[in-house]
């Protein structure tokens, strides 16, 4: 029953919601029980990544009220990529009570849905804002623990940014998952070239698993960036690595959001779905000299 409105076909959820006993369309869907905070599957004893290795820098556990804003500077998160850049088939709507973020008992919960209008809005966190200010970090591990939304179309993710954009846009996506496959998730590293002497540079990596263990519980996705290499993990087991270039020797910050891939949305695309977040965190590798 957890997601009795969110799952009933197209329209039929905005109607369910009008005839609720007692309340009304927006309320039915912010009064929807969060789901119990477990593991998709055993974490593995033998994890490939050792934290103790490690300090932590950036702590988000969404135990109080959101720090967000649209473009304010002053706040933790932003709700837009900070070069004005939004993207995909929702737009990244300004924070208002109850949507597109609701924080309760320990979660973050980002809200797609689609409006009366039949478009749709969807949330996005920054950790870095327009001014030039917010949370970046050169080097570390970096760590999101989500339960992501069933159904095509909906296009969670957790990516790194880096804070110079001058020459070129560097960028690390710890995951992204389209609900159209839900046997998949996939890893990428990226470099938007702005200048003529750069390279682009694109460089993924496409991971099978177990249908719908992406949405029954929480799964740690991770990544390490070092000199060397960039690891990527999930459920803190290596799954894939990289050479590290140099266009990623920079502090680079953190981004999370339910996005909207309008080329996979469907009649069975439900109107509502939710993206559950635990935890995001970063950490720095102890005695570490550079910055």
């Amino acid at each position: 029953m957890t997601h009795f409105l969110s799952n009933l076909p197209r329209g039929l959820a905005f109607l369910a919601a009008v005839v609720c006993i007692g309340c009304d369309p927006e309320s039915a869907y912010t009064d929807i029980p969060f789901p119990e905070n477990k593991d998709a599957s055993l974490t593995p004893t033998d994890a490939d990544i050792e934290l103790a290795d490690f300090e932590l820098t950036f702590d988000e556990d969404f135990r109080r009220k959101l720090d967000v804003s649209a473009w304010d500077c002053t706040t933790r998160w932003i709700a837009h990529t900070p070069w004005r850049g939004d993207f995909g088939g929702a737009r990244f709507a300004d924070p208002e009570d109850g949507f597109p973020f609701l924080t309760r008992h320990g979660l973050l919960r980002i809200e797609a849905r689609q409006e009366e209008s039949g478009e749709w809005a969807s949330g996005l966190l920054s950790s870095y804002n327009s001014c030039g200010e917010g949370f970046a970090q050169q080097f570390g591990y970096f760590e999101i623990r989500a339960m992501l939304p069933r159904g095509r179309g909906f296009w969670p993710a957790f990516w790194l940014v880096g804070v110079d954009r001058g020459r070129y846009t560097a960028e690390i996506d710890v995951f992204e998952h389209h609900g159209a496959r839900p046997g998949s998730f996939s890893t990428t590293i990226h470099v938007h070239p702005k200048a003529d002497e750069v390279s682009r540079v694109l460089a993924f990596e496409v991971h099978q698993i177990e249908p719908g263990v992406l949405y029954r519980g929480f799964n740690t996705f991770g990544v390490s960036v070092e000199v060397d290499d960039i690891v990527f993990y999930f459920n803190r087991k290596e799954v894939w690595r990289t050479p590290t270039s140099a266009h990623f020797n920079q502090p680079m910050h953190l981004l999370l959001n339910l996005a909207m891939d309008e080329d996979d949305i469907s009649a069975s695309t439900p109107d509502r779905a939710f993206m559950y977040v635990d935890y995001v965190r970063a950490y720095k590798r102890r005695n570490a000299e550079r910055s």
